[in-house]
């Protein structure tokens, strides 16, 4: 039977970890903090991360990389997409070089304008790679609440052998081999839900909640087609779907941000954001390809202290209007 190593003991790695383990497949996951790895082993939950969930008695967990990805089949790596080029090294280094890497992050690496996959491509080769995502909180898949999300990879042979390998009960996973438009859709998708959070937070009602979502989507769908992505994959699971979910409360971390950037509260002691760091760069690629993506636009003015969120909405409300479709 396969073994399955998971790289990053926070929410995500934990529940993505939970799922496997729960479907009777080997697993084990790795911590860079040793105190995480050694409560998971001891107690049987992450509290610090994922806090009341019992995990399976069968799941294992350490801080040491190579132990982790010694005889493993594939890997799922959950660091967070700013920390990946960190981790990659070690990784690749330590695990065989024909073990798939399932990358887990959704983002934009801040100082190269680089999605995850063309990250980890600088150290292992791409045909290895593959990405997951698509509208899932941690604590719904740890829970085994049903959940559906988009496996990516060049080569379909490939990425439909991880779907079927990796899906498990009530988490189902559909095959695709467009990744470009799977990464796209997953960071920009929390820039947007950054938008999402600002509009409740500032008590604009659900009539403008609804409009950003759908406006934003328009944003996404223009922006990630011009980075290479099918219309239809940035209208399925990994862009609409993961849009919908990130926008509908404060358990995204991004909406929480906003929600909390809106009521103008203290951010400092919040959870990170992964739309915080993508906002600029996805503001930069819009200009770099022509794309118009106003509200984009906006978020990361807005959280570069260029614009005051009063002067942004009565910006972005006085844009001449134009069709649709346009």
């Amino acid at each position: 039977m396969s073994r399955i190593a998971v790289i990053g003991g926070g929410a995500w790695g934990t529940a993505l970890a939970a799922a496997e383990a729960r479907a009777g497949r080997p697993t084990v996951l790795w911590a860079r903090d040793p105190d995480v790895a050694a409560a998971i082993r001891r107690t049987g939950r992450n509290e610090r991360f994922l806090p009341g969930i019992d995990l399976p008695a069968g799941l294992g967990a350490t801080a040491d990389l190579a132990d982790a990805v010694r005889d493993a089949t594939l890997a799922l790596v959950v660091v967070p997409a700013q920390a990946l080029r960190d981790v990659m090294p070690a990784l690749a280094g330590a695990s065989d070089g024909g073990t798939p890497l399932v990358l887990c992050a959704k983002g934009i690496e801040r100082g190269s304008g680089l999605f995850p996959s063309a990250v980890a491509a600088e150290f292992v080769d791409m045909g290895r790679l593959a990405t997951l995502s698509g509208p899932s909180f941690a604590a719904d898949v740890a829970q085994g609440l049903p959940t559906a999300v988009t496996l990516a990879a060049r080569d379909e042979a490939l990425a439909d052998a991880l779907a079927r390998q990796l899906s498990a009960g009530t988490f189902r996973i559909y095959a695709s081999t467009d990744l470009a438009g799977v990464e796209a859709g997953g960071a920009l998708k929390n820039v947007l839900a950054i938008a999402a959070g600002i509009v409740a937070g500032r008590g604009l009602g659900a009539s403008a909640g609804a409009a950003i979502v759908t406006r934003g989507l328009a944003e996404l769908r223009r922006l990630g087609q011009a980075l290479g992505g099918r219309p239809e994959t940035l209208a399925g699971l990994s862009g609409l779907g993961d849009l919908v979910l990130t926008c509908s409360g404060p358990q995204s971390r991004n909406f929480a941000y906003g929600l909390a950037l809106g009521r103008g509260e203290d951010l400092t002691k919040l959870k990170l954001a992964e739309g915080v760091f993508s906002a600029a760069v996805a503001a930069g690629l819009a200009d770099r390809h022509g794309i118009d993506a106003p509200i984009v636009e906006t978020v990361a003015a807005i959280l570069a202290g260029q614009t005051t969120i009063e002067a942004a909405i009565e910006a972005l409300l006085s844009r001449p209007l134009k069709r649709e479709d346009d």
